[in-house]
């Protein structure tokens, strides 16, 4: 009992000793609470956010009656179930009707969107949608159409018909991949689809509809730069200074990729850092030159509140998506603590922006863009405060500017690769030498004369500040396509885990938020997570839901079945194997890969796909040990296992090795954004 007592009084010490450095966890335990939303089987019920609620409220209770070290496990549980509730209270509130069964027919509604697909297509996201004799209630609140007709002149706010097909947003394409479904249901996508008819206008765009007056200025000013501006270097522009990126081509894309700069694309800190501190220097230097107000007032706040103005126009203009509004949130604390005088680069500010956007939108924990971002920020304040206070030797006055550089990229690069590599599997082996080249050039010309433009915009004058930051994107495109083409440039990695990116990033927050020796133990699950990643196996078998593609590993990697079609499944599936070939590569792999009825072995399993009617045609029977893939239906004669579409309806796409099959459906539970419904023809619907 003393032992106990001891140790109780030993941790509420260690406790103790970590007052004022305790709130940048806030976030951590207010994360973990929403991951454990997100990673539940079954969707919760109002008993257990009841139970949720009462016991966070204890806990809080408890931490307020009995202050002191314990107080903070208190405080600590607490966050994590006010995380798991803000997380199932957002995704009821953004509950909307979804498509459940495949339409084909007329669709109309309102241009609320427009952006372009991976496969280079003009994709338009509509509101205010009718489809034809489907009933208000079972109409989505928006649906998104990749257009492969006729090219079509958009506008915000015009409203259009045309003919297409529509489908509730796509599953899994493995299981435990990612999940689209979930990813549609929080932007509010009831259905997904592409036409390839003409799109008509039914009443063209009105300046008036005041929910896209903002839309329609950056579309607008998109098309101005443009118009200065074309080709590559106008698409790029118009993505840093207006969000959108569907004028710049696929080939440029692939080379700010494969170098590490395509988060120059994304308006994101970067963007939004840069203009905020180069408004607030300008402001504040033309204050200061100014004896009478630089005596009387306080110029730095001044120049603070005109940043802030700026970064929130640049939230406009750009408009609004998650990670632009990340990106604001960040800018703003920096500048309100400058406003209260309090230190504007620390820790505990990157702790409230991202405790600020987690309450806003919980579902960005498990995207790429926060996870990246607020690794880089959370990486860079933490280094160069333990920089600042370490007793080093300081480097020339002419060396600090370059060093400083050197030192941001390496440090952001290093923090990210990781994320990046984990969600896109693929590292660039050059690209901090890539961002070397770049992130100094985007600071001093190209945000600059983006500024210069925006000012002279109104006067007609715009091309003032477009030429010079034309040349600054020139010239990192150049960067890009020379990195790019470099041997070796760009590596594959097998997709990790479920538990690789929670273990490193918590391990990494320990190494970086903790006080005292005892941080280095945060390293041992980082390292852990490593081993688990570098223990990754892939399923021996892949099936797409819809029974149109299969994978079998084989000793060159995996083989498709097929050379073209389904390629956004197939792409996934190479990437997620950390395999650099294309799908017509890998289907060369398979054997005998001629006609509609394709087989190959896969250990002790058959592997028989039937591709459309005509291998339908050819196959009336199978025998036990045989896995039969139809992309139509199939009644066979025979003790085979059958997955034809319908039976991949209920499942979704599977994993097929040693241990068994597992299915999409399975991995993914019963949740609120995927909770199979019967297929229903449309025509049937129609009748309701």
């Amino acid at each position: 009992m003393r032992v106990l007592k001891q140790a109780l009084v030993w941790v509420d010490g260690v406790f103790l000793a970590q007052r004022g450095h305790l709130f940048p966890w806030a976030p951590v335990f207010l994360a973990l609470g929403i991951g454990g939303y997100f990673s539940l089987p079954i969707e919760p019920v109002l008993r257990d956010y009841v139970m949720t609620l009462g016991f966070g409220s204890v806990c809080i209770g408890a931490a307020v009656r009995w202050p002191g070290g314990w107080a903070t496990l208190g405080w600590a549980l607490a966050l994590t179930a006010a995380g798991f509730g803000l997380a199932g209270l957002r995704a009821h509130r953004v509950t909307g009707p979804v498509l459940d069964w495949r339409y084909y027919g007329p669709v109309e509604g309102r241009v609320v969107a427009l952006d372009r697909s991976a496969s280079d297509a003009v994709r338009v996201t509509l509101d205010q949608v009718r489809l034809e004799r489907v009933g208000p209630r079972k109409l989505p609140d928006r649906v998104r159409i990749s257009l492969h007709g006729p090219p079509a002149d958009l506008q915000p706010g015009q409203r259009i018909m045309t003919t297409g097909h529509l489908s509730p947003p796509q599953g899994p394409v493995e299981p435990g991949g990612f999940d689209f479904r979930r990813h549609a249901w929080f932007q509010g996508l009831g259905a997904v689809g592409y036409t390839r008819n003409p799109v008509l206008t039914v009443v063209p765009a009105s300046e008036g509809q005041a929910g896209l007056r903002v839309f329609a200025i950056r579309m607008a000013a998109s098309q101005r730069v443009l118009a200065a501006l074309p080709g590559d270097i106008g698409g790029f522009a118009a993505a840093v200074t207006t969000g959108d990126r569907s004028a710049i081509g696929q080939a440029a894309l692939a080379a700010l990729r494969a170098s590490n700069l395509a988060h120059l694309l994304a308006i994101s800190g970067l963007h939004m850092g840069l203009l905020a501190g180069f408004v607030f220097a300008v402001l504040r230097l033309s204050l200061s030159m100014i004896p009478a107000l630089a005596l009387r007032l306080p110029v730095k706040k001044m120049a603070a509140v005109g940043a802030l103005v700026a970064a929130a126009g640049y939230l406009a203009l750009s408009g609004g998506n998650v990670a632009t509004e990340r990106a604001f949130v960040m800018v703003a604390v920096v500048l309100l603590a400058v406003l209260v005088d309090r230190r504007a680069f620390s820790l505990r500010a990157v702790a409230m922006a991202a405790l600020i956007v987690l309450v806003l939108r919980p579902e960005s924990l498990l995207g790429p863009g926060f996870q990246m971002s607020f690794a880089a920020t959370t990486a860079l304040v933490a280094f160069f405060g333990w920089l600042r206070d370490a007793d080093l030797p300081h480097a020339p006055g002419w060396a600090k500017p370059v060093l400083g550089v050197v030192l941001s990229s390496a440090i952001a690069g290093l923090a990210t690769a990781p994320v990046g590599a984990a969600h896109f599997n693929t590292m660039s082996h050059y690209g901090l030498i890539a961002n070397l080249l770049s992130v100094p050039l985007m600071g001093v010309l190209v945000i600059p004369a983006a500024v210069l433009a925006l000012c002279m915009a109104p006067f007609g004058l715009e091309i003032v500040g477009l030429y010079p930051m034309g040349w600054g994107l020139n010239w990192i495109l150049g960067v890009a396509r020379f990195v790019s083409g470099l041997d070796g440039a760009q590596g594959r990695v097998v997709g990790p885990g479920p538990w690789v990116l929670p273990l490193m990033a918590l391990g990494m927050l320990w190494l970086m938020l903790w006080q005292g020796r005892v941080r280095v133990a945060g390293l041992i699950p980082a390292a852990f997570a490593f081993v688990l990643w570098a223990q990754a196996d892939r399923p021996v078998v892949l099936v797409a839901d819809t029974g149109g593609l299969v994978g079998v590993m084989t000793g060159q990697g995996r083989a498709l079945s097929k050379p073209r079609g389904a390629g956004f499944v197939a792409r996934n599936w190479l990437e997620n194997d950390g395999d650099a070939a294309d799908q017509e590569g890998a289907a060369g792999r398979w054997p005998g890969a001629t006609g509609k009825l394709r087989m190959i072995a896969a250990g002790d399993t058959q592997i028989v796909h039937v591709i459309g009617k005509g291998g339908a045609a050819q196959i009336a029977d199978c025998t036990q040990g045989q896995v039969v893939i139809s992309s139509v239906a199939l009644s066979l004669k025979g003790s085979c296992d059958v997955y034809d579409p319908k039976r991949l309806l209920k499942t979704g796409s599977l994993a097929i090795s040693d241990r068994g099959i597992v299915t999409a459906q399975q991995r993914a539970g019963q949740r609120i954004w995927n909770t199979p419904k019967p297929r229903r023809d449309w025509r049937a619907a129609q009748a309701q």
